[in-house]
C-alpha cells in the first residue's frame, strides 16, 4: 500500500515552552503491517532544517522515492541499500508535510520520539567556542570537538613540541584551497619501516572521528616513554595520521550545515554541491552503492580521482605503496570493523591474516568497556558500496586495510555526545594498536594460500 507519510508533534521548543513542531516526511513507500518507526524531533528555527527519523521495515519495498523527497539518509546512506529487517536512519525537512500521525495510526505504523530538541544537542558540540584561547599543547582539551583551525593550530604545535617523534607536512590542497596536512609519527631510526595509515573526518559529519586521529597521536606521545607496546610501534613502525581529510567539508559542517557528509566542490549542471570522498577512489567506481547523480549524498563524482583530496591522498599511498601495510579509515557511526571487500560478496586472498587481525582487534576494543562491535567483509557486515578508500588501499598492494565504523548504534547517530569522546577513543586506541602490532608478526594464511608473485607485499 502506498501512503504519504507526514506528522505534527508536541514537542519542547528550544526556549523551554512546548509547541507542535511539524515534522515532515511526504515518502511514498509500500508500507507493510508491521512497519515501526521512531522519530528524532528537532527545534530549528531555520525552516529548512531536519529533523531524523528512525524506521525499520519488515521488507526492502522502499522505493527510491525516498531521495526523491529530500530525505537524507544516515544508515544506510542510499535508498538503494535498504534491505529486508534494517534499520534505516533518516533526516528529513520538518516544513514539507503534515499529518504523519494520523497516517502512522492509519496504516497501524508505531513511532517513538528519541530526542525533542536536536538543535540543543548541536549547541552542545559548537556552542562557546569563540571565547576559547589558543592553548599549548599540554592546555588542549581532547575530550571536546574541535574546529578545522583548532585542529590545525595543535598540528604545528604537536610538531614543534615533539621534533624527534612527528613530522608534519602538506600532501596538497583542497577544493578551496586549504592545505591537507599529515603528521608523521615514529622514531627516526632507520631508512626504511613499516608504515600505518590513518585517516580521520572524510565524511564531514562525522566529527568522532578527527577526535579520534588528536587522540591517536596524544596517547601514543604520551606513553611513549612508560607504554612497551607503544614504544616498539613508534620504533619500528611509521604512522601516518591525517586528522581531517575533508577539509572543507568539515569546516561546512561547522558553520552552515551540521549534518553535511560530502565535499564541497562544484558541479557544472547542478546547483548541488560535493562528491561523496568514499566514493570517489578508482576501483569499481560508480557500482553498486554509489550514485552518478551529483545532489545525491553518495555521488562518486564526474571521474575517479575527481576530488583534490582523494587525488592527494592516492598519490601520497602509491607514492609509499612499499611501505604502508596497513590502511585504517575512521567514520561513524554502527560500531563495526571492516575489512575488503565492499564492491562484492567474495573472501580475499588473505582472509585469515585479515580477519584474525580484526578478531584481535574488536577483543582488545571490547576489554575496555564491553562495547561490542561486529566484523567483518563491509559487503555482508554493513552494505555493498564501491569506489571505496579501503577497497582502493588493498588493490594498491595495502595488505590490511580496515574501516572504523565507531560509536554509537543509533541513538545519538553523528551527534555523539562530547562525554564519550574519551571512552570512544580509548577503546579504539587499543583496537588500532592491536592491528598495529600484528604488523611486527609473522601470518601464517592457513587455507587461504596467496599467490606470492601477486601478493609479494605480505
Amino acid at each position: 500500500m502506498c501512503v504519504c507519510v507526514c506528522v505534527c508533534v508536541c514537542v519542547p521548543a528550544c526556549a523551554c515552552s512546548c509547541v507542535c513542531v511539524s515534522v515532515s516526511v511526504c515518502v511514498v513507500i509500500n508500507v507493510p503491517s508491521n512497519f515501526t518507526l521512531r522519530a528524532i524531533l528537532t527545534c530549528w528555527t531555520d525552516p529548512s532544517s531536519l529533523n531524523k527519523l528512525w524506521s525499520g521495515c519488515d521488507n526492502s519495498t522502499i522505493t527510491n522515492s525516498l531521495s526523491a523527497s529530500q530525505v537524507d539518509l544516515w544508515q544506510p546512506n542510499s535508498a538503494s541499500l535498504i534491505r529486508h529487517n534494517a534499520t534505516v536512519d533518516v533526516h528529513v525537512r520538518r516544513n514539507n508535510t503534515r499529518g504523519l500521525r494520523a497516517c502512522l495510526q492509519k496504516e497501524h505504523i508505531d513511532f517513538k520520539v528519541f530526542i525533542s530538541n536536536l538543535q540543543k544537542e548541536i549547541e552542545k558540540q559548537t556552542g562557546y567556542r569563540s571565547s576559547r584561547k589558543r592553548r599549548s599543547e599540554s592546555q588542549y582539551d581532547y575530550e571536546v570537538y574541535h574546529s578545522l583551525e583548532e585542529i590545525q593550530s595543535w598540528m604545528f604545535e604537536i610538531n614543534r613540541t615533539h621534533p624527534h617523534l612527528v613530522d608534519m607536512f602538506s600532501i596538497g590542497r583542497s577544493y578551496e584551497g586549504r592545505p591537507l596536512y599529515v603528521l608523521q609519527l615514529g622514531k627516526r631510526t632507520r631508512s626504511y619501516k613499516k608504515a600505518v595509515w590513518i585517516d580521520c573526518g572524510v565524511h564531514a559529519r562525522e566529527w568522532i572521528g578527527p577526535a579520534f586521529c588528536q587522540w591517536f597521536v596524544k596517547e601514543a606521545l604520551h606513553s611513549y616513554q612508560h607504554d612497551s607496546v607503544m614504544r616498539r610501534l613508534i620504533n619500528q613502525l611509521n604512522f601516518y595520521i591525517m586528522p581531517v581529510f575533508n577539509v572543507d567539508g568539515y569546516i561546512f559542517s561547522w558553520t552552515t550545515d551540521r549534518f553535511w557528509r560530502k565535499t564541497r566542490s562544484k558541479n557544472a549542471k547542478y546547483h548541488c554541491r560535493g562528491v561523496d570522498a568514499n566514493r570517489n577512489w578508482k576501483v569499481k567506481w560508480c557500482e553498486e552503492g554509489a550514485s552518478s547523480h551529483p545532489c545525491d549524498d553518495t555521488y562518486c563524482g564526474p571521474f575517479p580521482e575527481s576530488e583534490p583530496e582523494v587525488k592527494a591522498v592516492a598519490k601520497f599511498l602509491r607514492k609509499h605503496k612499499k611501505r604502508v601495510k596497513a590502511y585504517v579509515s575512521i567514520h561513524a557511526y554502527a560500531q563495526m570493523l571492516l575489512y575488503p571487500y565492499s564492491y562484492k560478496y567474495a573472501t580475499i586472498p588473505n582472509f585469515n591474516c585479515v580477519e584474525s587481525a580484526a578478531h584481535n582487534a574488536v577483543t582488545a576494543l571490547y576489554s575496555a568497556y564491553g562495547v561490542r562491535y561486529r566484523y567483518g567483509p563491509a559487503s555482508t557486515t554493513l552494505y555493498v558500496s564501491s569506489g571505496s578508500s579501503m577497497d582502493w588501499a588493498y588493490r594498491n598492494g595495502i595488505p590490511y586495510a580496515f574501516a572504523f565504523e565507531l560509536r554509537d548504534t543509533g541513538y545519538f547517530g553523528f551527534l555523539l555526545p562530547e562525554a564519550l569522546i574519551n571512552p570512544t577513543c580509548t577503546e579504539t586506541m587499543r583496537a588500532v594498536k592491536t592491528i598495529s602490532s600484528g604488523l611486527l608478526k609473522k601470518c601464517e594464511t592457513g587455507m587461504y594460500q596467496l599467490d606470492r608473485e601477486r601478493y609479494p607485499y605480505l
